[in-house]
């Protein structure tokens, strides 16, 4: 079983309400969301075509690959449509006063 690593990774400032933005979790590059005033992160990387995610389209709880517009729900990495054939991992969040921190499996 694995432990949960806590990665301080922006000030809750830095994350634009309703926007993305990339970050470093651990040497990880991390999409790191804010969407309703919740906090959600994935890779960011596009599981089909390598675009980072934090350069696309969030609209709602989908964030659209910059490359060939295939979107995933933040809430739980699912492929939404095509060309999409695989999720993307998500992390969980929390907010630990002003801080953002997203949580890395320790194998």
């Amino acid at each position: 079983m694995s432990n949960i690593i806590w990665i301080d990774v922006a000030a809750h400032d830095d994350v634009p309400e309703d926007d993305v933005i990339g970050v470093d979790a651990g040497g990880r590059d991390v999409a790191l969301y804010s969407v309703q005033g919740e906090l959600y992160a994935t890779d960011n990387l596009c599981t089909h075509g390598h675009a980072r995610l934090c350069d696309g389209f969030l609209e709602d709880f989908e964030i659209e690959c910059p490359l060939h517009q295939g979107r995933f729900d933040v809430r739980n990495g699912k492929a939404m449509c095509a060309p999409l054939a695989e999720d993307v991992r998500t992390y969980p969040v929390k907010r630990e006063g002003d801080r953002v921190l997203v949580g890395l499996a320790d194998a």
